[in-house]
């Protein structure tokens, strides 16, 4: 099961510079795993050459490259070279993202600006030039990568990263139907707090520095009394890519920890 044997996978946020396990570093080495060849992009390649180190490592395929993605030229000479290099695309990971503080009176508009174009444009770019690749070749699947804040309050100023991740969804129902008869099937992932590194630069906007007390605050927040980890996110993502969710589309599968079901009354 959830085998994807002969597969192409491209996974944006492929890579970290922290230790640990990200989200895309981990959805990028188990699709791998399960037999995909991935075409793993990242802002600088040396972000994504740890990702590729434990994949090629492990015996199974990756190509890594640089890549802006919320350039629209960067984002099509990346679909043509993964074309070149491969001939088709089957699964397309829209992992990238990233929080910055404040509300709609605080924050400048440069960084409400920026916020839309990293965590939602940047959809929109890969998604347009990849879904005509997959439906050539009979359909594909793609993945995006929301969050809980898109869904609810989760206790911190993000406005923007809020709107983008909820417009996310919202891109992911609408382009669903639109693609549906062409094979072409969308979901999304949609995370709540989660342990990976990107917790201690959290902790440095939102915390005051104090790390410890982010995680532990986490934690709490959580009916299951604690974070998720990368690995979560991946097999959800996984679980979308693959045929076994072939009549699963427009969608979504929250990974929680039951988190948004959870009232905040014991």
């Amino acid at each position: 099961m959830l085998r994807l044997d002969g597969r192409v996978a491209i996974v944006t946020g492929c890579g970290t510079f922290a230790p640990g396990w990200g989200n895309g570093k981990a959805i990028a080495t188990l699709l791998a795993r399960q037999g995909a060849t991935v075409y793993g992009v990242d802002l600088t390649r040396e972000a994504a050459e740890e990702t590729a180190k434990i994949v090629e490592g492990e015996g199974n395929r990756m190509h890594i490259a640089a890549c802006d993605v919320t350039r629209d030229d960067q984002v099509a000479a990346m679909i043509d070279d993964c074309m070149a290099r491969f001939g088709r695309i089957d699964i397309l990971v829209n992992n990238v993202g990233r929080s910055e503080p404040g509300d709609p009176v605080t924050m400048d508009a440069d960084i409400w600006r920026a916020q839309l174009e990293l965590n939602l444009t940047s959809a929109f770019l890969t998604t347009k030039c990849a879904m005509p690749m997959m439906a050539q070749n009979g359909g594909g699947a793609v993945v995006n990568v929301s969050s809980v804040a898109g869904q609810r309050w989760v206790g911190k100023d993000q406005v923007a990263y809020a709107s983008a991740k909820a417009g996310l969804i919202q891109f992911t129902k609408v382009t669903a139907v639109n693609w549906a008869a062409r094979g072409v099937r969308l979901n999304c992932v949609v995370p709540g707090l989660i342990h990976t590194p990107l917790v201690r630069r959290l902790a440095e906007r939102y915390g005051n520095g104090e790390y410890d007390a982010m995680v532990a605050k986490r934690n709490a927040q959580v009916p299951m009394g604690r974070m998720g980890d990368a690995w979560d996110v991946a097999h959800a993502a996984l679980f979308l890519a693959s045929d076994e969710a072939r009549y699963i589309t427009g969608t979504e599968i929250v990974v929680d920890g039951g988190l948004t079901a959870f009232t905040g009354f014991a």
